[in-house]
């Protein structure tokens, strides 16, 4: 008799014990398709990074980060705080700025941007600046 209720006992901590786990409560996971793409960017930003890093590396660019009061430690330490996206950003601007551009294309651009609306002020007659654009009100 009292080898049964032995049993019993340890059958009801079992039980209880095995209630009470399962009323924990229980993280759920989701697991979801990782697109290629994905893992490329991630990829691509990594090897960007370095690229960074490394153009941050040339004595260069040092010089020119300590002229204007930056120095390569804070550069550093600011690019690795970028996210991916920015990173990305930065890697698209850095292909596609001229190599060794200078000043003479922004001066050329202003200076035809200003003619341009120049122009078209004194084609408009609210100006009288260029003396061979004849005013429609000169006839």
């Amino acid at each position: 008799m009292f080898g049964d209720r032995r049993f019993a006992r340890y059958v009801c901590y079992l039980v209880t014990m095995t209630m009470l786990l399962m009323s924990l409560p229980v993280q759920t996971v989701q697991a979801a398709m990782v697109r290629t793409e994905t893992v490329l960017t991630l990829s691509t930003a990594k090897n960007v990074r370095e690229n960074i890093n490394q153009f941050l590396k040339r004595e260069d660019v040092k010089a020119i980060m300590m002229a204007q009061g930056i120095s390569p430690q804070e550069a550093k330490a600011r690019v690795d705080s970028l996210s991916d996206a920015e990173i990305m950003q930065i890697a698209d601007k850095m292909d596609h700025l001229p190599a060794g551009g200078s000043a003479i294309g922004v001066i050329v651009t202003a200076s035809v941007i200003i003619f341009i609306v120049l122009l078209i002020t004194d084609i408009l007659g609210f100006t009288d600046i260029f003396p061979f654009v004849k005013h429609p009100s000169s006839k």
